[in-house]
């Protein structure tokens, strides 16, 4: 899938938060929206400033990555967990049950995933059960024009 590829390309891309720069910088979200330009060209909405801790400090019952997630993207219709995901997917991860989606990464194949690592780079892993555990949401980006 052309995402995926997309996705490769800022393998090694070190970590920086709130940075969308490939080669430079990214954080996932950054990682993310660097592959949304390379599909489809300008961002359909700019995130605002956020902090490394942003999502325990969410107003209690929202949840802004999946809300932005479903304002863009195609909600995967399989329940989660159910099937693998699709190369291409946006996976969403929480961390704890009770705090909104705080991760994304996008799926390479049906067990493994890119995403940006804090303290680290751009990198291709398994996407273990550890991961799978604390997936809040998957998506699919939507057909290119």
């Amino acid at each position: 899938m052309e995402a995926v590829m997309r996705a490769r390309l800022w393998l090694g891309t070190p970590y920086r938060h709130q940075a969308s720069l490939r080669g430079i910088g990214c954080d996932c979200l950054g990682l993310l929206r660097g592959v949304w330009r390379d599909l489809y060209g300008h961002e359909p909405e700019c995130p605002p400033p956020y902090s490394a801790t942003w999502a325990e400090s969410a107003p209690p019952g929202s949840d802004p990555f999946i809300e932005a997630a479903t304002r863009h993207l195609l909600p995967v219709d399989e329940p989660l967990g159910s099937s693998a995901p699709r190369p291409g997917d946006v996976l969403l991860f929480a961390f704890r049950p009770h705090l909104p989606a705080r991760h994304c990464a996008i799926a390479s194949g049906p067990d493994a995933m890119i995403h940006a690592h804090d303290r680290a780079e751009v990198t291709e892993v398994a996407l273990t059960p550890w991961w799978r555990r604390h997936l809040a949401g998957a998506f699919r980006f939507p057909p290119r024009p």
